[in-house]
């Protein structure tokens, strides 16, 4: 059961099968094109699309929305210290803007930048300093069947090998993405923190870890780490932080936000560097982009976060779904992750050739079946990657019931039962940047 009620509703309507055929060819087979009100359950990310809290809604009342000093501004860095224990924060706009700024001044061209894997707006933006992204995840992740309870691990071996190839001279940075987006939204274990962290001190590197989703990571370290049973998600969160050197964040996820995000770091030097940047690109340094009330409500998302009961029946929920499709036999990569589930299409559509797209067949199926958007994250989505062909059905935080869940899984299971009705897609039109051509690419099904 959970432990909030609603205070606001929203009506949504279900399009006829016919209209949600026409929409997607209309969108060129990609849902990233369609219109809002043509999705019934909107799956396609839990950034920035959750249910705020009647806090944050107060808070909100309370913004400063001064140029520069703000009040909120100061809130927002005493939530930052306190939950995550950095002294320097940067406000932006949302997470692609913290990237921006803290690479673009971290980063030059020719440098490596390994990974536990690189979600799509992160390895973009360190392609566009000129540099290179490079993924080492986990080998435990190669195995969707694999109940391992951290399979969002950096792989150190990797990590050293790379060194080898490149040397250290050309890493300056290593990056930790908590929890792994890329790897189905797998956990990092403490202990793989801790070696990421001592990898890149021992390569004279500085050690950043996107943080989007540190709550919901340390919710798992709490579930199935040893030593950590007794431990708060919050204490937990806050030995996350301290093996590193500085965060990105997008407050879209785990500050519980519809808008905002923010880079920390504990060098004065790097900050001061970053502010300059953030001018540029986001605001002055003490709004960056951001109205003051939407910061307020960042900071007190920002503490919710790490506050039991949510973080548990957010998780919970996400596992929900996954029992439910599972009981479905639709192949679902295991264990659930934090914020999502990923179905296997490599295995639901295996008539369908890697480079023909299962993962977008399947995105495509799951609307026309029953108005469900989710998003690709295989080879459309990272071109060229070798990653297997997921797709992930990414759940608002404190948004839709137990119904709404029973109407995705008895979609999923509509399309296992109609897959000889699918073939391959092919692009037709695509962006420049082929790290982000799954935005706004255009496909047509593969012609006899």
């Amino acid at each position: 059961m959970r432990s909030y009620k609603a205070k606001m509703v929203e009506p949504i309507e279900l399009p006829s099968r016919e209209e949600r055929e026409a929409a997607i060819e209309e969108a060129g087979y990609n849902v990233f094109n369609l219109d809002a009100r043509d999705v019934y359950i909107d799956l396609l990310t839990d950034s920035g699309t959750g249910t705020m809290s009647a806090d944050q809604w107060a808070a909100m009342i309370r913004g400063d929305e001064a140029y520069a000093g703000s009040r909120s501004f100061n809130n927002l860095a005493d939530a930052v210290r306190d939950v995550m224990g950095f002294e320097y924060v940067v406000p932006t706009h949302q997470g692609r803007g913290a990237e921006n700024v803290l690479y673009g001044v971290l980063l030059e061209e020719g440098d490596v930048i390994p990974n536990n894997s690189h979600f799509d707006t992160t390895r973009a933006h360190i392609v566009n300093q000129g540099a290179e992204p490079v993924d080492c995840p986990s080998p435990a992740s190669r195995d969707p069947n694999s109940n391992e309870s951290f399979k969002g691990n950096f792989d150190i071996d990797a990590g050293y090998a790379l060194v080898e190839e490149v040397g250290a001279d050309s890493i300056p940075v290593v990056v930790l993405t908590i929890t792994n987006n890329s790897v189905a939204g797998q956990p990092v274990s403490m202990a793989n923190i801790r070696a990421t962290a001592e990898f890149a001190r021992d390569i004279d590197a500085m050690f950043v870890i996107d943080a989007c989703r540190f709550a919901e990571n340390a919710h798992f370290i709490k579930e199935h780490e040893a030593g950590y049973e007794d431990t708060s998600v919050a204490e937990i969160a806050r030995e996350q932080f301290e093996q590193a050197d500085a965060i990105t964040m997008s407050g879209k996820k785990d500050a519980l936000v519809n808008i905002g995000g923010f880079a920390a770091m504990r060098d004065e030097t790097v900050f001061e560097h970053a502010k300059q940047r953030a001018i540029l690109f986001e605001g002055f340094p003490t709004y960056g982009g951001l109205s003051g009330r939407d910061i307020e409500a960042m900071a007190v998302g920002l503490r919710e976060a790490v506050t039991p009961p949510y973080v548990h029946e957010r998780v919970e929920q996400v596992g929900e779904l996954g029992d439910m499709l599972s009981e479905r036999d639709v192949p679902v990569y295991l264990p659930t992750g934090g914020h999502a589930v990923y179905l296997d299409a490599g295995e639901i559509f295996s008539h369908v050739p890697k480079e023909h797209f299962p993962g977008q067949v399947l995105v495509c199926a799951l609307y026309r079946e029953g108005g469900v958007r989710g998003v690709e994250l295989g080879e459309f989505a990272f071109p060229g990657a070798d990653r297997p062909d997921l797709v992930r059905l990414a759940l608002p935080r404190r948004t839709y019931s137990r119904e709404h869940l029973e109407h995705i899984a008895e979609t999923a299971e509509a399309v296992m039962e109609s897959t000889h009705e699918y073939d391959g897609l092919e692009i037709v039109e695509e962006p420049p940047m082929k790290e982000l051509r799954h935005f706004s690419a255009k496909l047509e099904p593969v012609s006899e």
